[in-house]
């Protein structure tokens, strides 16, 4: 029998999956949500450190659901948490992609595509919104992510060159004593 800790990352992230229009991204606000305000599994610190993890390593964005299974109820929770976001999307891609590759001329596909791109936009932006909340970013953290974003999408600017820049501007400041790191 399943522990109560393993039925709930079933009901956290069942849901969940299948409400990840444009891809695992979509659904940081309410992984957020519901891991630290309504389940109280981890803090908005816990949450971030494990984001950062997850994005930083090779793969989908929903690999944050095994490092919270796993701080949940360890390896198991890991292997449940996976299962819970990964298998119920997956199933209801197959079923759409069969009626999607059936259907190109239809009205409701295209009703469909249309509705459906400024949801995953909104829901993008969402998880942003919470992330930039949870890791009480400063004003030169936020000034920074503006530049940021502004030098990548209006150039063609190298996202690693610009890591670089970013992190050794920050460490001149925080050697100077300006900043504490």
């Amino acid at each position: 029998m399943l522990d109560s800790r393993l039925i709930g990352l079933i009901l956290v992230f069942v849901p969940l999956s299948l409400l990840s229009f444009g891809g695992g991204q979509a659904i940081v606000a309410d992984i957020q949500y519901q891991t630290v305000e309504v389940q109280k599994w981890l803090t908005n610190s816990e949450f971030v450190d494990m984001f950062a993890i997850a994005r930083a390593s090779p793969g989908p964005s929903t690999l944050i659901v095994a490092l919270i299974g796993y701080h949940v109820e360890g390896l198991a929770g890991a292997i449940v948490g996976c299962l819970a976001i990964f298998v119920p999307s997956s199933i209801l891609v197959f079923a759409a992609g069969n009626w999607w590759q059936r259907s190109a001329a239809s009205p409701l596909r295209i009703a469909i595509e249309r509705g459906l791109q400024p949801v995953a936009v909104g829901l993008i932006f969402a998880g942003l919104l919470v992330l930039v909340q949870a890791s009480k970013m400063g004003t030169l953290q936020l000034a920074t992510l503006v530049v940021c974003t502004g030098i990548l999408y209006f150039t063609k600017f190298s996202s690693y060159r610009l890591l670089f820049l970013v992190a050794s501007l920050y460490g001149a400041i925080a050697y100077a004593g300006y900043i504490t790191v």
